[in-house]
């Protein structure tokens, strides 16, 4: 089944849910006109050059030989078009090459090229973070010599982090950096799990590397950040000779076939420092902070190609009886409960694209904004928004994959029809840069404090009004939708100060709260952010303006959110302040051990 992209769902959540309007004082050349163009490019680009190579990429895989890597076939030749039409730089510094344009585009754009396949998407969403973290942490040199390439997708960026012996837990790694006495250093050590850590698309990898120094404390106060290129780079910033790294294997996983998962050994090879000494792991933050907002819309990507295949299935595919008008065969479609199915799926994909999009657009007014004050509001929204975009959207990815398997039955279950690499491909989200009970755990503990507790009472504050203008509406159906945001709203008061109250006398009950607590506030941010999609395209259709289809389907879409999402919050609260006194008292025997 060919991908269409969603450049229309795309372009109506960021001036409807995503406020990218907010953006315009800062990117005067990203208005209205260029968003639609840019869309519309990325879009065809993705739909008729990337998701041709999904499937054929799934079957054949990255292979490796002699410690190298070859991407799977087509893969070369489409990255190389990929970085000439300009798609890697598209939100990059112009001094470096690239268009200025905002985070929010971008990640727009990305989620078009990630759908085609999530394999290929892989790639330069990596180098994307690279990108951001030797900006802000290198030296004018290290900027000089490494950003052109990596911005320009000449070269491509990786992350390494995790070891044998430390995966979550960096304070664990072993990997060590020594002087080379000539003001550089040499890295020893081995690093598994790097996407895309070798590969023949490009002439150079830039690798970006955690190591101890020398006499470093321990744990992770102790760690560095390095950059180890897979070729030496010149003054002038050209690739020199070969570096002592190389990948010794790649694994065999459930999914992203197409997509090299490489254990890199690093032999003594030359490295510069980024960043401070023992400052490693906040200068990393940077690129995985950036990774984790991709790999939420890495969630959202692969939703909406599982859903759109599921939908094309349930209109051709004809069974049984039409409840509502009896004919007989019906399309799959034109049964309740898979079309509420279907619907589902859908308003939780635009639930958790529009919260990608607005956790892009704080990120842009954080860096952007003339006014100081609402910079630090709008970091504030990102930092909390952050675990919710890739833990909720990620979540829901697997969710609507499995879904939308369900709905082609046992055709969706069967390789053949591409049904099962969606589910296979969504799995590997819910763990990637953090598994998901660390980013709840993260949003209980270090969010909720960030200001003394003033980013989540901004946030609320934020959705009150939408609610009051939902319930106040003269559509009944808008009404629904406020009501049931208002009483999320409820719960998310209740559950915060739930665990800000225990967090300091009984840790383990908010630690065993802190998931359904991620999702029950990203179930109410994705409400919101539908409901004030539902009250412009209410606007829209009292105007005359537009498909009028499509609008009452957006308000259709957040009513069935708030029906059967929305309407659960009490329940997640529940779930949030029951405490850990049943999981201190279950033993590992009486567990089965």
């Amino acid at each position: 089944m060919t991908y269409k992209a969603p450049v229309r769902d795309l372009a109506f959540a960021l001036e409807a849910a995503a406020d990218y309007g907010r953006l315009a004082g800062a990117f005067p050349n990203a208005d209205a006109e260029t968003v639609s163009a840019v869309l519309d490019a990325a879009g065809q680009f993705a739909a008729d050059v990337i998701a041709p190579l999904n499937r054929p990429s799934d079957l054949a895989g990255a292979t490796f030989e002699k410690r190298t890597v070859r991407a799977a076939p087509g893969f070369a030749d489409a990255y190389k078009a990929f970085a000439a039409g300009g798609w890697n730089s598209l939100a990059s510094a112009e001094a470096y090459g690239g268009q200025g344009m905002p985070k929010a585009l971008e990640i727009a754009v990305f989620e078009m090229i990630q759908a085609a396949s999530l394999s290929f998407g892989l790639c330069p969403m990596l180098t994307q973070g690279a990108i951001e973290a030797i900006e802000k942490n290198g030296t004018e040199s290290q900027k000089a010599r490494y950003l052109p390439k990596l911005v320009s997708g000449e070269w491509t960026g990786t992350m390494n982090l995790t070891e044998p012996q430390a995966g979550s837990d960096l304070g664990a790694l072993t990997t060590r950096a020594e002087p080379d006495g000539e003001g550089g250093w040499r890295i020893t050590g081995q690093k598994i799990f790097i996407t895309w850590g070798d590969h023949d698309m490009t002439d150079n990898v830039v690798h970006l590397v955690l190591a101890r120094l020398p006499n470093a404390p321990p744990g992770s106060r102790g760690i560095s950040l390095f950059i180890a290129p897979k070729r030496l780079v010149k003054a002038d910033g050209s690739a020199g000779e070969a570096n002592a790294v190389a990948c010794g294997s790649i694994e065999r996983k459930l999914g992203i076939h197409g997509s090299p998962t490489c254990v890199m050994l690093y032999e003594g090879a030359r490295a510069e420092l980024l960043g401070a000494p023992n400052a490693g792991l906040a200068a990393m933050f940077v690129m995985m902070n950036a990774a984790r907002l991709q790999v939420g819309v890495q969630g959202v990507a692969i939703a909406e190609r599982a859903y759109q295949q599921a939908l094309a299935y349930a209109l051709e595919r004809k069974q049984g009886r039409s409840a509502w008008t009896g004919a007989y065969p019906s399309r799959l479609f034109d049964h309740p409960d898979v079309r509420r199915t279907l619907m589902l799926t859908k308003a939780k994909i635009e639930a958790a694209r529009a919260i990608c999009l607005a956790t892009a657009v704080a990120s842009d007014l954080a860096r952007t904004a003339t006014n100081p004050v609402d910079r630090d509001t709008a970091n504030l929204r990102q930092e909390l928004l952050t675990p919710i975009a890739k833990a909720w959207s990620t979540d829901m990815g697997v969710e609507a994959a499995s879904a939308a398997l369900q709905v082609q039955g046992g055709m969706g279950f069967i390789e053949e029809t591409g049904a099962a690499q969606y589910y296979r491909d969504a799995r590997i989200l819910p763990i990637y840069e953090g598994t998901n009970g660390i980013h709840a755990i993260d949003l209980m503990g270090r969010k909720l404090a960030l200001g003394k507790g003033r980013a989540v009472r901004e946030l609320v504050d934020d959705i009150f009004p939408t609610a009051a203008a939902l319930k106040s509406a003269d559509d009944a159906w808008l009404h629904t939708v406020g009501a049931h945001l208002e009483s999320g709203l409820a719960a998310v008061q209740s559950a915060t100060g739930w665990l800000i109250e225990r967090r300091g006398h009984a840790q383990p009950d908010a630690l065993a709260g802190a998931t359904p607590y991620l999702k029950l506030l990203g179930d109410v941010v994705g409400g919101w952010l539908l409901g004030k999609a539902a009250l412009e395209a209410s606007r829209r259709l009292a105007a005359g303006e537009g498909p009028q289809d499509y609008y009452r389907t957006r308000i259709g879409l957040a009513r069935v959110f708030a029906e059967q999402v929305l309407a659960q919050a009490p329940g997640l609260t529940q779930a949030v302040t029951q405490g850990s006194v049943d999981l201190f008292r279950a033993t590992p025997e009486a567990l089965g051990a």
